[in-house]
């Protein structure tokens, strides 16, 4: 009897890309987008020229308009925008089983109420298993097979377990811990980081101001995990500076690609060219949660203030540059 398939909700690069992972690991996979036009293009081209030119898709997944689809699902990983999961996740509980557990790979926190979104799909799921994909990974390179490591992380120690077995494949390896919160808070924090990094790139500060900005915007990332109840050592790992250290190194990361047009001169709305910037939709959120708990994280609150306007990059540089002598921890 053949094992349930893995679902895909979200066909943009990074859920074509983890489409064909699951596939190569062994699995069936539904593929779950909301145009049917969409679909059916995908259904008879086989490449998603869109979001992944060139990069054909495995012959195991089966593109589909139709929700209803993913009721069969094993699992069903959640590859849509941050601030879209509340909403999505309605909509898929509507068809999905209560005990089919939801994988979110989207990376950032609810502007609106400020929470993570593990809470969100749980408030939306009440008692349903919720897991988080995070670490350093370009859909690109994990489209085409590249050798990539991620984390995978859940409350249910023996569901992370069997989830990351089943994802894993022969170029995605993926490692398994119970720390949710650790998880989540490294991927949404790093890619504001990201932010301020492209703005020294863009504004051609250097890479000694970059590596400075690497290591102290870590030292915000440990301290905020701290306090809301992450694990230092999950930071240290995959999903914290793997993730960071990606991120804040290479115009690939839109994050960064975004901050660097920030520092070469453009506006917000310039720099961001239309694109979705995930960095940018968390960061007001990320610094109203640290000043919540009197957090010191003066990268992000520099990042905030430039992208609200009350900042330009100079003043921002400034600011950082002239805080109190002070030990280093």
């Amino acid at each position: 009897m053949a094992s349930p398939p893995i679902g895909i909700a979200g066909a943009g690069a990074w859920g074509t890309a983890l489409a064909n992972a699951a596939a190569a690991a062994g699995n069936d996979v539904v593929l779950w987008m909301r145009s049917p036009e969409q679909a059916e293009t995908l259904a008879q081209t086989r490449t998603n020229e869109r979001c992944l030119p060139g990069v054909k898709l495995h012959e195991r997944i089966r593109p589909t308009a139709d929700p209803s689809e993913l009721a069969s699902c094993h699992a069903v990983l959640l590859v849509t925008p941050a601030q879209t999961t509340r909403e999505v996740t309605a909509a898929l509980s509507r068809v999905l089983l209560p005990a089919t557990p939801l994988v979110l790979c989207a990376k950032g926190i609810e502007r609106a109420s400020g929470a993570f979104l593990c809470d969100v799909v749980e408030e939306v799921r009440p008692g349903s298993a919720v897991a988080v994909l995070s670490g350093p990974s370009f859909a690109h390179d994990v489209a085409r097979g590249l050798p990539t490591a991620v984390t995978l992380a859940c409350r249910d120690a023996a569901l992370a377990e069997e989830l990351a077995n089943a994802l894993s494949g022969p170029a995605l390896r993926i490692y398994h811990r119970g720390d949710v919160r650790g998880v989540e808070i490294g991927g949404a924090a790093k890619n504001v980081l990201a932010i301020a990094c492209g703005a020294v790139a863009g504004k051609g500060l250097g890479e000694s101001a970059k590596a400075a900005l690497i290591a102290r915007g870590f030292a915000e990332l440990l301290r905020f995990a701290r306090a809301y109840g992450g694990e230092p050592e999950t930071l240290m790992g995959l999903s914290g500076l793997g993730d960071l250290v990606l991120t804040c190194s290479t115009a690939q990361s839109r994050n960064f690609a975004f901050g660097q047009r920030l520092g070469q001169g453009l506006s917000v709305e310039e720099a961001a060219g239309g694109k979705l910037v995930e960095g940018a939709t968390t960061a007001s959120a990320l610094v109203a949660l640290a000043r919540t708990k009197n957090i010191d994280m003066p990268i992000a609150e520099a990042v905030e203030q430039v992208l609200s306007g009350a900042w330009t990059l100079d003043q921002a540089v400034d600011a950082l540059m002239n805080r109190p002598v002070k030990s280093e921890h």
